[in-house]
């Protein structure tokens, strides 16, 4: 391996943690490769919004100008490819990639999120992210006081429901069939009038994305104005797992406060390794991450 193909720091994943990550490391000299497919998921989202001095801006106006911005740093170099396999050896990582090239580095950062796993509802592709939505603290407010759906049952439907119900006071929860909630929680959903449906639901029909009814087995429809969903999600990358990394119960790679995961050496950050998903999150883990893994590569020269 040649040595423009070795690295202090590579990066599988060149989306907003990815990029804050190392825009710090560039700022300490390290010499750090990003590696990128360009397919972050947000990409149909049309605004991201909670995320200071760039509330209301689009996912990629905001990954563009970060990127434009970390290529000012002279030691941060990019590679448009698909990482697919990583090794561990007493000196680092090799990374080989789609294209058959192979780098090497001391430290390795995964910041390659996740990839949500899309019920099979006719129009629901359409709209995620859009109209049929995850957060209420990413879209909340612009619909509040709309007529708004959640596509969840037991816990998690009644999580959401506590949420949502001080923006809008015409909210339906969509089970897709028994309900699972508690007594409690039936009668909390009960004094805050939140109906339940639990027919499935079978069509989302929708103007461009925008979602205008929802549509169930039984045929009927009823207009909502948007939906919540909480759908599972998958890695985005299996290299961390291969490598060794712990993941936690609902599957995230699991990391500690330095966004350190359970094999030396290797730090994740963004959506792949925190619950809290959003723009914001994944840019203060990657620098987070990026100032870390500096940290640890000064206690091994100084």
């Amino acid at each position: 391996m040649t040595r423009a193909n070795y690295f202090d720091v590579i990066i599988i994943g060149g989306s907003y943690a990815g990029l804050s990550a190392a825009m710090a490391l560039g700022r300490s000299l390290r010499k750090v490769l990003v590696i990128d497919s360009g397919l972050p998921c947000n990409r149909q989202t049309p605004h991201s919004h909670n995320f200071i001095t760039q509330d209301g801006e689009t996912p990629l106006a905001i990954s563009e100008k970060a990127r434009a911005q970390v290529k000012k740093y002279q030691t941060v170099h990019f590679r448009e490819d698909l990482a697919v396999g990583a090794v561990k050896s007493p000196e680092g990582f090799s990374v080989a990639t789609e294209s058959r090239e192979l780098f090497a580095c001391r430290k390795l950062i995964v910041a390659t999120g996740i990839k949500d796993a899309l019920p099979d509802i006719t129009g629901f592709a359409e709209c995620w992210g859009i109209s049929v939505i995850h957060c209420p603290y990413c879209h909340g407010y612009e619909f509040r006081t709309k007529r708004t759906g959640i596509l969840a049952n037991g816990d998690r439907a009644f999580h959401v429901a506590s949420l949502v119900n001080n923006l809008t006071d015409d909210l339906t929860i969509l089970t897709q069939g028994e309900p699972t909630f508690t007594a409690d929680q039936l009668a909390g959903l009960k004094r805050h009038a939140i109906g339940i449906i639990e027919t499935n639901v079978v069509g989302i029909i929708h103007q461009n994305g925008q979602l205008t009814a929802v549509e169930f087995e039984d045929g009927s429809r009823v207009s909502f104005n948007a939906v919540y969903a909480a759908i599972p999600f998958v890695p985005h990358s299996d290299i961390p797992t291969a490598l060794g990394c712990e993941l936690t119960e609902h599957g995230h790679i699991k990391v500690n406060h330095l966004q350190q995961t359970t094999v030396d050496g290797v730090y994740a950050c963004g959506d792949n390794s925190s619950p809290m998903r959003s723009v914001a999150n994944s840019v203060a883990a990657g620098n987070m991450a990026g100032a870390m893994v500096n940290h640890a590569l000064t206690e091994e020269d100084f």
